[in-house]
């Protein structure tokens, strides 16, 4: 039923926002043996031109005193016991040694931030975005489904603070967090993630994140976490859409077959699908919307609702049939109303 593709690697799905993939005594190990390197490229160095240096207690250069001269010129410390006395031995400290020792302490302090400073900036920034959100949006998976989903969630006016992206692929991240929104590179499906991003303040929870399988398993996970939140999922495969509703998804949406339906409609139809578009879309002439009755509405009849085009009430789990509208059938308390709104045209008001 689904089919299978290829994960991207690990690392590259925690390298902004997560820990790497190498543990703290893997990146220790690598880093260690750089500097052993580098140190045993100092040391071969300075004991090719000992004759350059001068050791100031016995006036004699050993591989001892190589080795030690080494070690106090990389980590700074210099107590002027061996000195350069040549001038190509000051050039090498100069130009050789120096840099080296620079990237000896990038080094240093490149370890420190990861393995110790980064966890408290990751710590303190994860807990500045979890005190921050509420009521916000989560959209799993930043492709061309959820990115198109955000893009029309702004132009109806949410604020980019209020949308949260996870999304496994890095150069995905780095396109949500161009586009002003917070996005975490991880795996939606992950307990963990889904604490992260407060899901139990969320309003909704977008899930596209490519895969029906993977889907599946976000909507499950996302429920499981909060039995109230709306979930809403994307289905690539038709017969995948009952186990997303039975996963607890809110509303299934199959991109491929709207798109058919769309296509089957503008075969006779030359401005149909156009029209469908502009209900759709925040940016269309008019525009199709949900909303529950106001207070000042009850018992007024749909046509009082002018110039907004009411076209279908839901009234105690049921539809309200079209023909009960036109007969003048009167609102109540409760009722939600899909109806039409125009949109004023700004050529019109210049």
């Amino acid at each position: 039923m689904f089919a299978p593709a290829a994960h991207p690697p690990r690392w590259s799905s925690q390298i902004l926002y997560l820990p790497s993939d190498q543990t703290p005594g893997r990146t220790l190990l690598l880093r260690a043996a750089i500097l052993i390197l580098l140190f045993c490229a100092v040391l071969a160095l300075l004991w090719v031109d000992r004759d350059g240096l001068r050791d100031q207690a016995d006036g004699e250069i050993s591989f001892v005193d190589v080795v030690y001269f080494s070690v106090i010129t990389i980590t700074t410390v210099g107590y002027g016991d061996i000195v350069p006395v040549t001038s190509r031995a000051r050039l090498i400290d100069a130009l050789v040694i120096t840099p080296i020792r620079i990237f000896v302490w990038l080094l240093f302090l490149g370890t420190a931030y990861q393995l110790i400073i980064r966890q408290y900036v990751e710590g303190y920034r994860m807990a500045m975005l979890q005190t921050r959100l509420d009521r916000h949006i989560i959209v799993c998976g930043y492709g061309h489904t959820g990115s198109a989903a955000v893009k029309e969630l702004l132009a109806k006016g949410v604020a980019a603070s209020q949308i949260v992206v996870i999304e496994e692929h890095e150069e995905r991240v780095r396109l949500a967090t161009s586009a002003g929104l917070t996005a975490l590179c991880g795996d939606a499906a992950q307990e963990a993630m889904l604490t992260r991003v407060a899901l139990d303040k969320a309003k909704a929870v977008i899930v596209a994140a490519g895969r029906d399988d993977t889907n599946v398993l976000i909507v499950l996970t996302a429920r499981h976490m909060n039995p109230t939140v709306r979930i809403l999922a994307s289905a690539k495969q038709e017969e995948n859409v009952k186990l997303l509703r039975q996963g607890g998804a809110n509303a299934v949406i199959s991109p491929a077959t709207v798109g058919g339906y769309a296509l089957a409609a503008a075969v006779d139809q030359e401005h149909l699908t156009e029209y469908l578009l502009d209900l759709l879309t925040a940016g269309g002439r008019i525009n199709l919307i949900e909303r529950p009755i106001e207070p000042g509405e009850v018992g007024k009849r749909a046509s009082d609702l002018a110039p907004d085009l009411v076209v279908r009430v839901y009234r105690e789990g049921r539809i309200v049939s079209l023909a009960e509208l036109q007969g003048g059938l009167t609102l109540k308390a409760g009722d939600r109303l899909i109806l039409l709104k125009s949109v004023q045209d700004p050529a019109t008001t210049t």
